[in-house]
């Protein structure tokens, strides 16, 4: 993989809607922690390709417990108990304050600040994974 991982280099397609949107974003949160991109890239593939957590009901019903082993098949294992903490609530803001759709959180946040303060609400997301995920998604977005 290059230096920096694109959607396109997990096969998402970005410019196909709100599913693949949310796969990127899911990605993106993956591949902004300190840990190796391809072990990032694993644990993608794990969640999204394998266990089809493609959705953020999927994501947020998938339990906690079920999370931390979904990573750890992936070695995702430095940060698995925050991170899958992390993703549950991620699911669960999504759904409760943006139907569940990162279509409603672009045009609630207006302009791409708007949109990157509202990302960065979300615990867990930091300015590297709204960097990552914004890469990609402004395209699309403006």
């Amino acid at each position: 993989m290059a230096a920096e991982t694109s959607a396109e280099d997990l096969g998402i397609g970005i410019t196909r809607g709100e599913v693949e949107l949310f796969k990127w974003f899911v990605a993106s949160f993956l591949f902004g922690k300190r840990i190796q991109r391809d072990i990032a890239a694993e644990a993608y593939r794990v969640l999204v390709e394998r266990n089809q957590l493609d959705t953020p009901r999927k994501l947020r019903d998938c339990g906690q417990r079920r999370l931390v082993q979904l990573l750890g098949q992936a070695r995702y294992v430095r940060y698995d108990e925050s991170t899958a903490t992390r993703l549950l609530k991620l699911g669960d803001k999504l759904l409760a304050e943006y139907d569940g759709r990162l279509g409603c959180l672009r045009e609630l946040g207006v302009t791409r600040d708007g949109v990157e303060k509202r990302l960065l609400a979300f615990e867990g997301v930091g300015p590297k994974t709204v960097e990552i995920f914004m890469r990609e998604a402004a395209r699309v977005w403006f």
